[in-house]
C-alpha cells in the first residue's frame, strides 16, 4: 500500500468514527443540552466532512479556476455542500438542523471509500507492469586489464564480449562464448521454467542469470535489444485508446454538462410553476432532489472502471508473456474469427535439420562432409543445417574456388575434387541424372568430379505446441485457419494435414502472401477480424495488412515485430488463442461495467428526479456502483487459467 493509499485510508477510518459518534451523540439527544447560535453539532459535521472530503473541494476549485468545471469533484462538492446550505434555512431565518448534514458528510465518506478501492485496484494493474519494467538492465560488465567495469548499456557496441554473473541481468542481447548457466526468462515469456544455455547459444536481454557466469559477445545495440523493444511497447499501449475508451471520454463530456443542467432545472422549474400557480414552491424538497440528483449522476464508474479494465488485460497478457500493443489492438483481437499464419518460425521452429541421406556412393558421413565444405562460405540456414550435421570445425584451406549458381546451388574444390551442391536445376545445368527424392523437404544432391553422389534431406522441425496451439483457436471460436508459405507446395500440404489447418497456399513471394490475405479480407464477414501470425522480415508487410497482426517476439525480426500489433516473447503458437481469451475475457467485463452502469444510473436517475430516491440511493448509485464496476474491473488481471 503506498503512502497516498495510507493516508486516504487513515481520514476514512477517522471520519468514519467520527460520524458514528455524531450519531450516537445525536441519538442520546446530548447535543439538545448544549446551547449556541452555532449549534455544536453544526460545527461537529463540518469538521468531520473536511476531514474526508478537503481534498475534493480543492480538485473542484481548481477546476472551476482552470476552467474545467464538469467533472465528479465538481458534482460532488455542489451536492455534498447544498446538503448543508439546507440545514442551515428555515422560514425564520433562525439555524435549524435537520437530516442532510448526515448524509452529506456520508455522501463524501462513501465516495472516499470508492476512491481508495479504485486507486488499489490501479495500483495492482500497475505492479505488473512495474515488475515488467524491472527487467531494465542498470550496467553491463566489461572485463578490462583483469577486472570487471561497470558500463552504461547504451555504451556497449556489437561484438563487444560483455559478463553476467549470477544473479545479474542480461542488459543486451548476443550468443554465449564461454559457460554455462540457467536463466529466469519468466519476466519476457510468462514461462517459469528456468533455461539451459551454454556456449553458442543466443540469449535475450532481460533475462537474470541463475547459476554459472557467462561470457556473451553482443549481436545489437542495447537500443536494439528485445529489452528495450518490449519496454517501448509497454510504454507506449496505454496511449492507444479502443473504440469503447473512446466512447466513454466522449460519453463524459457530453453527459456531466447535461446532468449539471438537468439538475438546475430539477431545482428552479417546478417551483416557479408552483409560484405561477400561487401554491407553496417548496424550494427545499426540489432543491434536495437535485443534490441527490447530482450525486447519482456522477459517470465515475464508466470514466475509472472502463479504462482500468483495459489497463488491467493489458498487464495480466504481458505477466504471460503476451505484449499487446495498445487497448486498441486488444479490442480488435477479441473479435478474432480467421487466424493465418506463416509457416517457417511461426508453426514450425525454423531450424533446419539434416533428416536423411539417400543413394550415398561414398558412404552418410563422407558426403555429408563434402557438402558442408562446400557450403561453408554461405549463411543461409540450410548450409547451417549441413554445418551442423557435420559436426566438426570447417577447414577453410580445404576449400577453394567457391561459386554460387543463383537459384540452382553451389559448386566449389574441396581436397582438389570438384563438388556440386544443390537441386536438381544444378544437376540438369551440369548435365548429370540424379535419383529422385520422394521424401519431403529440402533435397541437396551432390555431385563429385561429375559423377551423382547421392542426395542429403534437411527439414524444418514443427513446433512441439503447434497441433495443439490449432486445436486450442478452434475452441476460442476462430472459424478458419490458413497457412501461407513460400515452401513447396508437397511440404506445406504435409505440414497443414498433421497439424489440422484448414487451408494452405503455397510457393508465395512476400507479394503473394499481401496478395493472399488482401482476398482473405474481400471474403470475410463485415465484423470479422482477420489475425495474421508471422516472424520474417517478409512478413512485415502482411503483418502491417492484416487487421491485427501478431509477431514471435525471440525468434521474430526487427521489421516483424515493429509492423505487430501483438508480440509473442516465447515464440509459443498456444499464446494465441490465449491472447484472444484474455482480449475476450476483458471485453466480456467492459461491457458489463457499460450495461451495469448506465442501467443502475438511468433507474436511479427517474427514482431522484420523481423524489422517490434518497441521498443514501444516490450513495449507492454512485460510490457503490463504482465500487462493483472497479473490482469487476480488476477481474481482467486473473488470466492464469485461461
Amino acid at each position: 500500500m503506498t503512502k497516498k493509499q495510507k493516508k486516504i485510508l487513515a481520514r476514512i477510518i477517522t471520519a468514519f468514527t467520527l460520524l458514528l459518534v455524531l450519531n450516537v451523540l445525536e441519538r442520546l439527544n446530548v447535543f439538545s443540552a448544549i446551547p449556541g447560535k452555532v449549534p455544536l453539532k453544526m460545527i461537529l459535521y463540518v469538521v468531520d466532512y473536511l476531514i474526508i472530503g478537503y481534498d475534493i473541494l480543492k480538485k473542484a476549485g481548481k477546476g472551476i479556476w482552470n476552467r474545467q468545471v464538469f467533472d465528479e469533484n465538481f458534482l460532488m462538492a455542489v451536492a455534498t455542500a447544498g446538503a448543508f446550505a439546507l440545514e442551515i434555512y428555515n422560514a425564520h431565518g433562525n439555524l435549524l438542523l435537520i437530516d442532510d448534514c448526515n448524509e452529506a458528510v456520508a455522501v463524501m465518506l462513501f465516495y472516499q471509500i470508492g476512491e481508495f478501492f479504485q486507486s488499489y485496484a490501479v495500483g495492482k494493474s500497475r505492479r505488473n507492469i512495474t515488475e515488467l519494467m524491472d527487467i531494465r538492465p542498470d550496467y553491463a560488465n566489461i572485463e578490462k586489464d583483469g577486472r570487471l567495469v561497470q558500463v552504461d548499456p547504451s555504451e556497449v557496441a556489437p561484438e563487444t564480449v560483455i559478463v553476467v554473473q549470477p544473479g545479474e541481468k542480461v542488459p543486451i542481447d548476443g550468443i554465449v562464448t564461454e559457460g554455462n548457466s540457467t536463466l529466469n526468462t519468466s519476466a519476457l515469456t510468462g514461462e517459469s521454467l528456468p533455461r539451459e544455455v551454454g556456449t553458442g547459444t543466443e540469449v535475450i536481454s532481460g533475462s537474470i542469470n541463475m547459476s554459472g557466469v557467462l561470457k556473451i559477445r553482443t549481436t545489437k545495440n542495447f537500443g536494439e535489444s528485445t529489452v528495450s523493444k518490449i519496454l517501448e511497447l509497454v510504454e507506449n499501449a496505454s496511449s492507444r485508446k479502443s473504440k469503447s475508451e473512446e466512447f466513454i471520454s466522449k460519453f463524459a463530456r457530453v453527459y456531466t454538462p447535461a446532468v449539471c443542467c438537468s439538475a438546475l432545472a430539477l431545482a428552479v422549474l417546478p417551483p416557479l410553476v408552483c409560484i405561477i400557480a400561487k401554491s407553496s414552491p417548496n424550494w427545499s424538497s426540489w432543491i434536495y432532489r437535485a443534490l441527490t440528483f447530482l450525486v447519482i449522476s456522477c459517470p465515475c464508474a464508466l470514466v475509472i472502471s472502463i479504462p482500468l479494465s483495459f489497463f488491467a488485460g493489458l498487464g495480466g497478457a504481458s505477466r504471460e508473456g503476451i505484449l499487446i500493443k495498445g487497448s486498441n489492438y486488444l479490442e480488435t483481437l477479441s473479435k478474432s474469427k480467421i487466424v493465418v499464419f506463416d509457416k517457417t518460425g511461426t508453426l514450425t521452429r525454423g531450424v533446419f535439420v539434416v533428416t536423411a541421406v539417400h543413394h550415398s556412393k561414398i558412404g552418410e558421413a563422407k558426403l555429408l562432409e563434402y557438402a558442408a565444405l562446400a557450403e561453408c562460405s554461405s549463411s543461409h540456414p540450410i548450409s547451417r543445417s549441413l554445418q551442423a550435421a557435420y559436426g566438426k570445425e570447417i577447414d577453410r584451406s580445404r576449400v577453394a574456388d567457391i561459386e554460387e549458381i543463383s537459384g540452382h546451388g553451389i559448386t566449389a574444390k574441396v581436397d582438389g575434387h570438384k563438388v556440386a551442391a544443390g537441386n536438381l536445376r544444378l544437376m540438369k545445368k551440369l548435365g548429370i541424372e540424379a535419383a529422385e527424392c520422394h521424401s519431403l523437404g529440402t533435397i541437396i544432391h551432390l555431385a563429385i568430379d561429375g559423377e551423382y553422389s547421392g542426395h542429403i534431406v534437411i527439414s524444418d522441425v514443427e513446433k512441439p505446441t503447434s497441433r495443439e496451439a490449432l486445436s486450442a483457436l478452434k475452441k476460442a471460436g476462430v472459424a478458419k485457419t490458413v497457412m501461407l508459405t513460400g515452401d513447396a507446395k508437397k511440404v506445406a500440404e504435409k505440414v497443414a494435414a498433421d497439424l489440422g489447418i484448414d487451408e494452405v497456399h503455397a510457393e508465395l513471394l512476400p507479394a503473394d502472401k499481401v496478395n493472399q490475405v488482401e482476398k482473405l479480407i474481400a471474403e470475410k464477414k463485415k465484423n470479422d477480424v482477420l489475425a495474421f501470425v508471422g516472424d520474417g522480415i517478409n512478413d512485415a508487410p502482411v503483418l502491417s495488412r492484416a487487421d491485427i497482426g501478431i509477431a514471435m517476439g525471440v525468434m521474430g525480426s526487427d521489421a516483424a515485430i515493429e509492423a505487430a500489433d501483438v508480440v509473442l516473447m516465447d515464440d509459443d503458437p498456444l499464446k494465441i488463442a490465449k491472447a484472444i481469451r484474455i482480449s475476450r475475457k476483458c471485453i466480456g467485463i467492459v461491457y458489463q461495467n457499460i450495461s451495469f452502469a448506465l442501467a443502475i444510473k438511468f433507474a436511479c436517475l427517474a427514482l431522484g428526479a420523481l423524489g422517490i430516491a434518497n441521498m443514501w440511493l444516490a450513495i449507492f448509485a454512485d460510490v457503490g456502483v463504482m465500487v462493483l464496476a472497479v473490482l469487476n474491473a480488476v477481474r481482467s488481471l486473473n488470466v492464469k487459467g485461461l
